[in-house]
């Protein structure tokens, strides 16, 4: 079906009507074999707190914005290769309910929809478009992704320390290799992770001490048995809102 619709009129006309949603400040998206497989709202998970933001799913990639106006105008567009991306689900929580882990080395993030049957579809279509992709390019699944953010919300003190107390004047940080929510004398040092930036970039104590000494990698949230391996942010930026 995919290689039917890629030289469609049809298809053509539906890129170019979310090229033009974006605007001059979004990149081209109409390319040789590219197809638009399905769009939708979905609410994301932010590092302050839940926003919607309008998703379009290629075959190829995974492009989302803010919503300046319904099926009109976003803006701040993203985009994600689809061969570098994973999925997990996430298990329901409260109001936050159909949702899953979208990861990739350079970000990685919560998403929500509206029913457990439209968190289906979106997962299916998602993880086929992936399989169809390395299996045409032959390469192994990617096995290493950027930390999930913890938002702002669920850390009241510093994950590492657990002393200091977050307030206006005591800032919250968030260390780019394990995700956790940390105070500034935590964070103080920054590394290099090619992956995700080509500057060094904010890691905590504990994770700088792994990685300058050559021990495990990661950090992984999992082990401390917490929820907050669910939630995420894919902020570039501390003081950033999305």
């Amino acid at each position: 079906m995919v290689d039917r619709l890629a030289n469609s009129e049809a298809n053509s006309k539906r890129i170019a009507v979310v090229e033009g949603c974006f605007g001059a400040a979004g990149q081209p998206l109409a390319i040789p074999g590219r197809v638009l497989i399905g769009e939708g709202v979905l609410t994301k998970l932010c590092r302050k707190k839940p926003k919607a933001r309008q998703f379009f799913l290629f075959n190829d990639i995974l492009v989302y914005g803010n919503i300046v106006i319904q099926k009109k105008k976003y803006n701040k567009q993203h985009i994600i290769p689809l061969e570098s991306v994973t999925i997990d689900t996430v298990p329901d929580e409260g109001d936050l309910r159909n949702g899953w882990l979208i990861k990739t080395p350079t970000k990685s993030f919560a998403v929500y929809a509206a029913t457990a049957t439209e968190k289906s579809e979106w997962m299916n279509h998602i993880g086929k478009c992936v399989g169809d992709l390395l299996q045409k390019s032959g390469k192994a699944p990617t096995g290493e992704h950027a930390a999930v953010w913890i938002p702002d919300s669920e850390a009241t003190v510093c994950m590492r320390c657990q002393k200091v107390k977050f307030t206006p004047v005591s800032r919250r940080h968030h260390c780019r290799k394990c995700g956790y929510v940390v105070c500034g004398p935590c964070s103080e040092k920054k590394y290099l992770l090619p992956s995700q930036s080509s500057k060094p970039v904010r890691v905590c104590e504990y994770c700088f001490v792994q990685l300058t000494s050559g021990g495990p990698r990661s950090d992984s949230i999992t082990r401390l048995g917490s929820k907050f391996n669910n939630l995420s942010d894919d902020d570039d930026e501390d003081d950033s809102s999305d």
